[in-house]
């Protein structure tokens, strides 16, 4: 049964929220309009339809109905029951007004392929923080490719299985389980991850993931968020899954779209909130602040072999680009703000909670921005 705030939550709600204000001021800068001015180049943008596959509701995990794109017309969205879990609205689609000056995120050597159907364009995200466009014919130092046992200690991962070719990054998997695995140092806590994949049908043993893995290397305590995991070798359904606790317990959720083309794939981390979305369409979020992860986490690029018996086909995914953001001190306020009456009528989390997680997002406080990455340990 849907609990109701209290007079006392509220009002400490409401003094809650007031002391976030205090301590964000002054706000910074405004960031930058990102807003597409033109097409773009490279890989083409792809239309597509989100049609999001509702496994059966977890404690403070919500599939929300997707945004279909403007330029693709289909059916309205379910309205979300007021009543679920989250009661959160079904989110709706937002124009993209083109800015009379040129795109001061576009990379030196022009706009990233797809932009405009990025979650970073069509909600506003600002300037990245750390892009890597696969430009040339190698990895940049910042990535610690894997060398050694596969997943679960099957196959092998090894630097040989990647190669960066035409601005395309590439890892293949071979019929022996030779794979690869890449890890972008350092990381993060709390703030937007996102890149652009396509992985051609492949062999039922191999999964494409991004991910992001603690930089504790403390997995599981450390939490996993896999915001983009091709369980299904037709790339015809896609999963979210995020790991949390000693036990390794997950809430989850699914996609269905087609992955053989290229879509931008991204997630969004708050104090109060993790949400997964599909070229600017949510389709995945939890408010329960009780899972989210502790500590700063970085992204991975995975090709993940699952063996099981029988001749194994050679298998790729394709990467064009991935992009790194911060959440601002005034982002994070305003996240908690507008997050923070639904966490305590859902029980999510008590308003102490919330205030000790932003505070540990801010400059300054906690273990909040960048960190030193660790001695590597396997993913999983």
């Amino acid at each position: 049964m849907r609990r109701y705030l209290t007079i006392g939550a509220i009002v400490a709600a409401t003094v809650l929220c007031g002391s976030m204000v205090a301590f964000a001021q002054p706000a910074p800068p405004p960031v930058e309009d990102c807003t597409p001015a033109a097409p773009p180049t490279g890989s083409p943008a792809e239309p597509s339809t989100v049609s999001p596959t509702m496994p059966p509701a977890a404690p403070g995990a919500t599939s929300l109905p997707a945004v279909p794109l403007a330029a693709t017309p289909a059916p309205p969205s379910p309205a979300v029951d007021p009543t679920s879990a989250a009661g959160l609205p079904a989110p709706t689609p937002s124009a993209t007004p083109v800015p009379a000056t040129p795109d001061p995120c576009a990379p030196a050597g022009g706009r990233s392929a797809g932009y405009e159907t990025s979650a970073a364009a069509i909600h506003r995200w600002g300037m990245p923080n750390r892009v890597d466009e696969f430009d040339g014919t190698s990895l940049s130092q910042a990535w610690e490719v894997y060398d050694g046992p596969g997943h679960a200690g099957n196959g092998r991962r090894t630097p040989d299985a990647v190669s960066v070719e035409n601005g395309i990054l590439t890892i293949t998997g071979d019929s022996h389980g030779n794979t690869a695995g890449m890890a972008w140092n350092p990381g993060q806590k709390y703030g937007r991850w996102e890149g652009r994949v396509r992985a051609p049908a492949s062999d039922p043993s191999y999964n494409a993931l991004l991910l992001l893995w603690p930089d504790a290397e403390d997995f599981p305590v450390g939490g996993e968020i896999d915001f983009m995991e091709m369980m299904d070798h037709t790339r015809q359904e896609t999963h979210v899954f995020l790991h949390y606790g000693a036990s390794n317990s997950q809430v989850s959720g699914s996609v269905t779209i087609d992955a053989t083309r290229w879509h931008n794939w991204a997630v969004e981390w708050t104090p109060t909130h993790v949400a997964a979305f599909v070229d600017g369409n949510e389709w995945w979020r939890t408010t329960d602040t009780s899972i989210l992860p502790p500590g700063p986490m970085h992204l991975c690029i995975q090709l993940d072999w699952f063996p099981s018996g029988g001749s194994v086909q050679e298998s790729t995914m394709h990467v064009d680009w991935v992009k790194q953001y911060s959440l601002s001190p005034q982002e994070l306020t305003e996240d908690a703000t507008a997050d923070i009456g639904n966490a305590v009528r859902e029980g999510g989390a008590d308003p102490a909670t919330i205030q000790r997680r932003v505070t540990d997002g801010l400059p300054g406080g906690g273990t909040g921005g960048l960190v030193p990455h660790a001695v590597p340990a396997p993913r999983g």
